[in-house]
C-alpha cells in the first residue's frame, strides 16, 4: 500500500477513446462502416435522440425514463422506424454486427501508454476503480487485457440512460460504494463525460491530445494528455 493520501476515494473511467486511442479502432472499422452505412447512421441518430430524451430531472427514478426496461428493444424500434424494417430484425442485426461483431477487433488494440501502470498504482494506493461506458465493455476489456482492475463495471445501457445523463454516473457511484464528491471520472468527451460527471456531483478529468485546445466549459475539470500526468494529479 502506498503511503500517499490520494485526492479521491475512487477513480472511474470511460472506455472508448479514454483507455485506448479510438483512432486505432476507427481505421479497422472502415470496411464495416462502408458495408453497413445505413445501420450505423440509424443507430447514431437514435442514440442522439435518446441522449436528449433521457435526461434525468432531480431525483427522477430510472423507471421514469422512456427507454427504461428493455433498452435494446426500444433502441431497435426507433432504428426500425428510420430503416423501414422490423424491430426484431434490426435488434438482431445490431447485436450481431455492432455489439458482437466489433469485439474481435479489440484483440488488435493496445491501450494508451502508462494506462496499466496507472491503474495498478491507484489500486495499490487503496483507490477504488470503476468503469462506465455507453457500450458493453466486458469483452473489450478482456481483449485489451484490462479486465482485472475494476471494482465496478457499468454499461449505461443497463440503466437506460446514456451519457451525459447523471443517473448512470450515480448508479456507478452506488456500485463503487463511494459518494460522488469523492470520485474522479475520466473521459474523452467534454459534452458527455465531463458534463455528466459534474452533473452527478463528481469531479472530472479529460484526456486531451497535446495538440488539441482545451475546450471552454462552464464546469471545472482537469485536462491531461499523458497518463503519468493523471497519476500525479490524483496522488499528489
Amino acid at each position: 500500500m502506498l503511503t500517499v493520501k490520494p485526492k479521491f476515494s475512487a477513480v472511474a473511467f470511460d472506455l472508448d477513446g479514454t483507455l485506448y486511442p479510438d483512432s486505432r479502432l476507427f481505421l479497422r472499422l472502415v470496411p464495416f462502416v462502408l458495408k453497413n452505412l445505413r445501420l450505423m447512421k440509424a443507430m447514431g441518430k437514435v442514440r442522439s435522440r435518446l441522449r436528449k430524451a433521457c435526461i434525468s430531472e432531480g431525483s427522477a427514478a430510472l423507471a421514469d425514463c422512456p427507454c427504461a426496461g428493455d433498452f435494446y428493444l426500444h433502441q431497435a424500434r426507433l432504428m426500425a422506424e428510420i430503416l423501414g424494417e422490423d424491430a426484431e430484425t434490426v435488434r438482431e442485426k445490431t447485436e450481431r454486427l455492432i455489439y458482437r461483431g466489433w469485439e474481435p477487433l479489440f484483440k488488435h488494440i493496445t491501450p494508451f501508454s502508462d494506462v496499466r501502470e496507472t491503474l495498478a498504482t491507484f489500486r495499490r494506493a487503496g483507490i477504488r476503480l470503476g468503469l462506465l461506458s455507453d457500450f458493453p465493455p466486458h469483452a473489450k476489456l478482456e481483449n485489451i487485457n484490462l479486465a482485472e482492475y475494476w471494482d465496478a463495471i457499468l454499461c449505461s445501457e443497463q440503466t437506460g440512460r446514456l451519457k451525459p445523463d447523471p443517473a448512470s454516473f450515480l448508479e456507478l457511484a452506488r456500485q463503487l460504494e463511494t459518494e460522488p464528491h469523492n470520485i474522479l471520472y475520466v473521459g474523452n468527451k467534454p459534452e458527455y463525460d465531463v458534463k455528466g460527471a459534474v452533473a452527478a456531483g463528481m469531479h472530472a478529468a479529460l484526456i486531451l491530445p497535446w495538440w488539441k485546445k482545451r475546450p471552454a466549459m462552464n464546469v471545472p475539470f482537469f485536462a491531461f494528455s499523458d497518463y503519468r500526468q493523471l497519476r500525479d494529479y490524483v496522488l499528489h
